[in-house]
């Protein structure tokens, strides 16, 4: 696909055509070209020995669907912040989780693997609190940025190990960490204890948790302005159950809606009330424009009310815990001021296990040896241009054992070991609405191929049905 058919603005105009040849000219030469406007800015290289390093900001989203932000066709919730961040910025149209459920997807965006190879290949509770750990020795995002000398945050929902295990967030790069420990626990937003760090906090139970989370990073960040900082922020909003205080309904509140209809889309807007205050602080810091800022969500939703009133997934086929693009097609923007062009639309294909390369690539880092990723550096797609790939990669370990492929514009699915594969062409059918399997033999056996070679077998995520909970291994 061409660079103009890939980058436009998001009035609908192409990204202006005369960037291409010099984008193309360029990155065979530099490989992290910053493009603003049509004039060329330094290598990223030279803008590091230059100016500050630039901070990063990845806010992820809890069982948002694609269609729940209204740069996204939202009609009926609103979300001007995030709607202002698309604005500001470069808005995804083919962006994906690491996979279809919570953990494993974090998994996918904080080591840099696809889940054939990762650690987390599914939900698993340990009792009496916390998920399958992350084991020691596997390298994270967290701990590229340290190595670059930045401080390390995390905000929100962990669910890879509980903090005495190997997956403690200060094991994994971490300097701090302040919100729940395992995810089954961040069901309820009315706690009687959250974490900072090894330290229980206690709760009076009547206190909502978003807030106090919300409040922690503000200030966190806020404090840490004068120096280079990552903070990953998974917010809890708007994962069930839907809450929200007394009264939270706001401008939902007399809507002809069923009530959790008005929760739901109240949590909504919540969440995007805390994107508009971190902007607005960043600007009060000034460090407005040496902060990348990403929004995403984990995987699609599933709460069958929200997908028939509020079109949760778009148009997309599937929800939550299926490879269809319901599950696993995500809202996707990147901001940076001067550096990401404004008011784009990408429809290059990138996934969560993109980040860590392309934070290595931004930060001129190489990764230690021994460590390998799945994924790419986006950082020329963010600049403008187009990054190439062969093929993306996922599978589930969720009740069942599911698999998906996608090579250029064709998706395979695969809904059981050694099952049929179905196919779908997502420039014709983003919906998945006709299998076209017995007309692509060719592609569909390219497809299996993938997917039988992907999938690494691990003695901790066998095929069949999975031992749902587990007790908390020994420190």
């Amino acid at each position: 696909m061409a660079l103009n058919q890939v980058i436009t603005r998001d009035d609908g105009t192409l990204l202006q055509d005369s960037l291409k040849p010099t984008i193309m000219k360029m990155r065979s030469l530099l490989p992290c070209l910053l493009v603003l406007g049509t004039g060329l800015l330094p290598a990223a290289d030279d803008v590091r020995g230059a100016a500050p390093k630039p901070n990063v900001i990845f806010i992820l989203a809890d069982d948002l669907g694609y269609g729940d932000l209204g740069c996204y066709g939202q009609k009926l919730i609103q979300t001007p912040n995030i709607d202002r961040l698309a604005e500001e910025g470069m808005r995804f149209t083919q962006a994906y989780s690491g996979t279809s459920v919570c953990a494993p997807s974090r998994c996918s965006l904080l080591t840099g693997k696809h889940i054939g190879h990762a650690a987390i290949r599914g939900n698993r509770v340990y009792e009496p609190e916390g998920q399958e750990p992350l084991p020691a020795g596997v390298f994270t995002v967290a701990e590229l940025f340290k190595r670059d000398g930045y401080a390390t945050a995390a905000f929100g929902k962990w669910a890879l190990g509980n903090l005495e295990s190997t997956g403690a967030p200060d094991k994994q790069g971490f300097d701090t960490f302040f919100g729940y420990n395992c995810q089954n626990l961040a069901h309820n937003y009315y706690p009687s204890y959250l974490w900072r760090n090894r330290e229980r906090v206690p709760l009076d139970g009547k206190t909502y948790s978003h807030g106090l989370i919300a409040d922690e990073a503000l200030h966190w960040i806020g404090d840490h302005a004068d120096r280079p900082f990552f903070v990953y922020l998974p917010i809890t909003i708007p994962h069930h159950d839907w809450q929200v205080p007394d009264t939270g309904l706001g401008i939902y509140a007399d809507k002809p809606w069923p009530e959790e209809r008005k929760i739901n889309a109240a949590m909504i807007t919540r969440l995007d009330r805390t994107v508009g205050e971190i902007m607005e602080l960043l600007k009060k810091k000034g460090i407005d424009d040496r902060t990348i800022v990403i929004f995403s969500s984990d995987n699609g939703a599933d709460n069958p009310g929200a997908l028939e009133l509020f079109h949760s997934n778009g148009i997309f086929r599937g929800t939550k815990r299926t490879m269809y693009e319901g599950g696993i097609r995500m809202p996707f923007i990147a901001r940076w001021p001067g550096h990401i062009p404004a008011g784009t639309v990408n429809k290059t294909p990138v996934v969560f296990y993109d980040f860590l390369p392309t934070m290595a690539d931004l930060l001129g880092e190489s990764l230690p040896d021994g460590v390998r990723t799945d994924g790419i550096s986006i950082l020329p797609a963010l600049y403008g241009g187009e990054p190439k790939r062969d093929f993306l990669y996922w599978e589930l370990h969720e009740g069942k054992f599911i698999q998906a492929a996608r090579v250029g514009d064709w998706k395979g699915v695969r809904n059981k070991p050694g099952g049929p594969v179905e196919l779908y062409d997502l420039a014709a059918d983003p919906s998945e609405t006709t299998d076209l399997a017995d007309k692509h033999p060719d592609i569909v056996a390219r497809i299996i191929g993938i997917l039988d070679r992907e999938h690494v077998p691990d003695p901790n995520w066998p095929l069949g049905p999975l031992s749902s909970q587990k007790p908390n291994p020994a420190p």
